[in-house]
């Protein structure tokens, strides 16, 4: 294992713990501030919906993300290519659903 290889392994894991870390958080139904595009709203706006089901529902979709990404350095490491594709369909997947399942059927209004 070359420097490099250990320095992506560091990188990646760090940015993967913190992903995780971030899951953790909405998942127990607070940092609402994570959420890109919730934050901006007005405190009138944000009112309408349900902070603790959003937040929850953006964890669980980070959660995944966050445990695949150290495994990215770790199969660049071993050359095993097929793991970015799977990597790629995953995070292209998760946000698809994520983005279709938002913005339907008022899910998360109050």
């Amino acid at each position: 294992m070359s420097t490099s290889d250990l320095a992506a392994l560091i990188i990646t894991g760090a940015l993967g713990a913190l992903v995780i870390v971030c899951s953790i958080v909405l998942l127990t139904g607070r940092g609402s501030f994570l959420i890109a595009g919730f934050n901006t709203l007005s405190k009138t706006e944000q009112e309408k919906y349900d902070k603790t089901a959003l937040t929850k529902f953006v964890g669980k979709i980070l959660l995944p993300i966050g445990i695949l990404i150290p495994g990215m350095a770790i199969c660049g490491i071993y050359e095993i290519k097929w793991f970015t594709i799977v990597f790629i369909f995953t995070v292209l997947g998760l946000v698809i659903f994520a983005v279709i399942y938002a913005n339907t059927g008022k899910r998360f209004r109050k």
